[in-house]
């Protein structure tokens, strides 16, 4: 299994059969490029520019944006219902998180989560390998915030997203807080890479953040 890192909450997920593509954004609202992306199948976390534009996702992709249980290209993909803000979403909507299946590994894609996630919803998402969580705070959950959660779920590999990186776009995402606040407060041993690579019977037992450098 192959991932990629587009920016902000945008990830390629490569398996053996298919791919899925998250949080495509708007290039010129974001401040990272975005084109030449195609996969099987596409999910959006919620309808804001900056997660939702699924037409510049090349090949004509299944689009999934909302809860639910689906199946493409033998990606397995459940969608739980959250909110992003932590008023229940009374301030900025609902947020969807995403659980898949994908050479045998458990992903999960948290989106612009606002708030703790209940035990139940813990619960249901079961065992995580690879865990996509926000940390930049002020649209979603802050560093100490995203701890909580991390710690919650116990996945093996943490994939910081959604927070402050050269070349963003100042002006909407400047107070975002930048990944090493993030790290600090984690507290675990982490490692920057172009893209991950890996294969479940190389995933070690101990925790560790993988900080992905954004595809040029």
């Amino acid at each position: 299994m192959d991932i990629s890192y587009f920016g902000h909450s945008s990830f390629k997920i490569k398996g053996k059969s298919g791919s899925v593509v998250t949080d495509p954004f708007n290039p010129h609202e974001v401040g990272f490029k975005f084109s030449g992306i195609s996969a099987d199948l596409v999910t959006i976390s919620h309808d804001h520019g900056d997660h939702n534009r699924a037409e510049l996702v090349l090949d004509s992709p299944f689009v999934i944006n909302g809860p639910g249980e689906y199946e493409v290209a033998d990606i397995s993909v459940i969608g739980y219902q959250t909110f992003h803000d932590d008023k229940n979403g009374s301030e900025r909507g609902n947020n969807t998180i995403y659980v898949y299946e994908v050479d045998d590994f458990r992903l999960a894609h948290l989106g612009d989560l606002g708030h703790k996630l209940s035990d139940k919803l813990v619960e249901d998402l079961g065992d995580i390998d690879v865990l996509f969580v926000p940390v930049g705070g002020y649209f979603t959950i802050d560093a100490q915030t995203a701890v909580t959660v991390v710690q919650s779920i116990e996945p093996t590999l943490i994939i910081p997203m959604h927070y402050k990186y050269k070349g963003i776009n100042e002006e909407a995402f400047g107070k975002l807080t930048e990944v090493d606040v993030f790290v600090k407060a984690m507290g675990l041993p982490s490692e920057n890479l172009p893209k991950l690579s890996i294969k479940k019977s190389e995933l070690a037992e101990d925790q560790k953040i993988v900080i992905l450098e954004i595809r040029s």
